[in-house]
């Protein structure tokens, strides 16, 4: 027989293996688009915060996408070296970088503008779930990073 604290154990019963495995799983549906843009999902995330507030800080950015400044910095080195964007010290305080688009990373917009609706038809849940979903996985979200 199963004691309670064995079963607390057990794989089915863990809350982070499936948030992990769905995650990513619907990253790799992702996989084929931003391969043809020669982007990284991570950057794909980037330019869609970037798209909804430009000249933000890197403070500002890492606290949008739930990303460190250890991660984010050399991704951000990266795409500057790309040609998707430009890091500039803020005149005000010069600790702060400041992140804007380039032509090219607003250019890419246009080129990504599809991948939200293709990804919904694989994923294949009704609207319904899918919101439930979002409203669900953002309020843990929340409740974790408070």
């Amino acid at each position: 027989m199963i004691t309670e604290e064995e079963k607390s154990i057990r794989l089915e019963n863990q809350l982070c293996f499936p948030l992990y495995a769905v995650s990513r799983k619907v990253i790799a549906l992702y996989q084929p688009y931003l391969k043809q843009l020669d982007i990284t999902y991570t950057q794909y995330i980037v330019l869609m915060a970037l798209w909804e507030s430009e000249n933000i800080t890197v403070s500002e950015l890492g606290k949008k996408l739930f990303l460190d400044n250890g991660t984010l910095t050399p991704l951000l080195k990266k795409m500057e070296k790309q040609g998707y964007l430009s890091r500039k010290r803020s005149h005000r305080d010069e600790r702060m970088v400041i992140i804007s688009l380039t032509a090219k990373g607003h250019g890419m917009k246009e080129k990504c503008i599809d991948i939200p609706r293709n990804i919904a038809e694989k994923v294949n849940i009704d609207l319904e779930e899918a919101q439930q979903l979002h409203s669900l996985l953002y309020g843990v979200l929340k409740k974790i990073s408070d």
